[in-house]
């Protein structure tokens, strides 16, 4: 019986040191995360001119609008457009399924604040902030962006952007507290570290594709 008391213990021991171990670990990448992309955030007044401004995608309506969150994100990024640093809007976000559509709705809320729908491109296989950047890079041939998103998920888009050699930027939309923000700050952790390993090792989007220069028209990004 002691010889099974002393494994089990033994045991629990190794557990709760790898435990311990791994928690560190996502402790310090989350750190590295957040300090790599604090140096890149700027007030909209400070922001430079860009080839573009990134928006990511968040949740949008059954009725067709965009949430609170993504809303803020667009009112931002429109602050950023309409300064004149920029003269094209890059939305970014899932398209995976025919009734979820999360850069139409971008775009028709750019287009009634009156954007021209040639300078809005869409990104519809933006399926995570590493396909988003990833993409941007490869299919839209951006070289210097300002991303808008709020600033948890900033610092990360922006740690993203510099190890993909992008010449990047950010500014916060955070004009208010969000329900929930508990919850999408623990998810961070772990979004952190998918985005580390990512990074280190050179993974591929989802989907790449032909190239649509941002130079362009968006309307070529239509389909």
């Amino acid at each position: 019986m002691k010889k099974v008391i002393r494994f089990l213990i033994r045991g629990l021991s190794i557990v709760l040191a790898l435990a311990i171990v791994l928690v560190l670990v996502v402790l310090g990448i989350d750190a590295r995360v957040a300090s790599v992309g604090q140096d890149r955030v700027v007030t909209l007044d400070d922001a430079p001119a860009a080839d573009c401004v990134i928006v990511p995608g968040a949740q949008v309506l059954a009725n067709g609008t965009p949430s609170q969150m993504l809303k803020d994100r667009l009112d931002m990024a429109l602050l950023y457009y309409n300064s004149g640093k920029t003269n094209r809007i890059l939305v970014s976000g899932d398209n995976g399924q025919l009734d979820y559509n999360e850069v139409i709705v971008m775009r028709n809320y750019l287009l009634e604040q009156g954007v021209p729908i040639e300078a809005i491109f869409l990104d519809h296989a933006g399926f995570d902030t590493y396909d988003t950047m990833y993409r941007a890079r490869d299919i839209f041939q951006v070289t210097k962006a300002v991303v808008v998103t709020q600033e948890f998920h900033l610092l990360r888009a922006l740690y993203i952007g510099q190890k993909l050699g992008l010449d990047v930027t950010g500014i916060a939309s955070d004009p208010r507290t969000y329900a929930g923000a508990d919850y999408y700050r623990l998810r961070e952790y772990f979004a952190r570290v998918k985005a580390f390993l990512d990074c280190l090792f050179n993974a591929r989007p989802t989907y790449l594709g032909e190239k649509i220069p941002i130079t362009g028209d968006g309307r070529a990004t239509l389909g």
